[in-house]
């Protein structure tokens, strides 16, 4: 598959800028997204790309008056992909307990969990903070023989993770992308937990009611707040939801939506300005 590469100055350049640009069109089909100032870089097939949605989804970004940005686009061939994500691609290790690093990396020391990713063109390899932020959450949860669900799983460190620490199997794993839902098929057999996660490619329609102690989903702050009663109706009482995806600043509004379908506020961590939340379903 060929990919159509946008490249987005952003003046000044900032990080969380580049975020801000991300969150106005990650509801586009992009596949991933990388960071090297000045530009955003983002990855979309060349079949799915779209100028005029490009620039509606782009509008509002100049009236900020924050930053500015210009937009160029070109065509990249699949196979360039590779070197392309390797190169930006360093290992990190969360909470002293969990390392993520790609196939390519050798020699590493061992942490607790260790999880092998290639995105191929999904998203997530555990850099941004919110992965990260799930990933600690995850880390300081009992989640020994508790069914979980993967709410966009992208490539599957999240659902790779609840299996290598001991949740009970199938964890399930859903993706409305086939690309992710191919990539985190392909990890989870790298992992060796191939047998013990099973994906799905769909939306949250797909939730079963009332199956899962864990519901996890870093997702945008839209879908999260659109699809909050559907997280709720597939927990039973008792069962814990963990969200990330969004600024701080929408804390409350999220925590709103949640309270109106009976999740209680458990616990609020944040980094960068990003939000990872824990709810109990009552």
């Amino acid at each position: 598959m060929d990919f159509t590469e946008v490249n987005i100055e952003i003046t000044p350049f900032s990080e969380d800028f580049a975020e801000i640009v991300i969150a106005a069109i990650e509801e586009l089909p992009f596949e991933s997204f990388i960071v090297e100032a000045p530009m955003l870089k983002a990855y979309i097939p060349k079949s799915h790309f779209n100028s005029i949605q490009l620039k509606e989804a782009l509008a509002d970004i100049n009236e900020l008056s924050l930053f500015k940005i210009s937009v160029n686009a070109g065509n990249i061939a699949s196979q360039n992909w590779n070197a392309l994500w390797e190169s930006n691609f360093d290992p990190i290790v969360v909470a002293g307990k969990c390392t993520i690093k790609a196939s390519f990396h050798k020699g590493l020391p061992r942490s607790r969990y260790n999880i092998t990713i290639d995105p191929k063109m999904a998203f997530g390899t555990g850099h941004h903070q919110t992965t990260s932020l799930m990933v600690e959450a995850i880390l300081s949860t009992d989640i020994k023989e508790k069914r979980v669900l993967d709410m966009g799983c992208g490539t599957g460190i999240l659902a790779i993770l609840a299996a290598k620490m001991g949740a009970a199997t199938p964890v399930h794993a859903i993706d409305i992308d086939p690309v992710a839902v191919d990539s985190a098929k392909e990890n989870s057999r790298k992992n060796r937990v191939g047998g013990k996660v099973e994906l799905f490619e769909g939306d949250s329609s797909m939730i079963s009611e009332g199956c899962y102690d864990l519901i996890l989903a870093n997702i945008n702050r839209n879908i999260v707040l659109k699809d909050m009663d559907l997280y709720a109706k597939g927990l039973h009482s008792g069962g814990a939801l963990i969200l990330s995806g969004f600024y701080t600043v929408d804390n409350k509004m999220v925590i709103d939506a949640a309270n109106r379908y009976n999740l209680s506020l458990m616990e609020e961590r944040e980094k960068d300005g990003w939000s990872v939340i824990k709810f109990l379903y009552k």
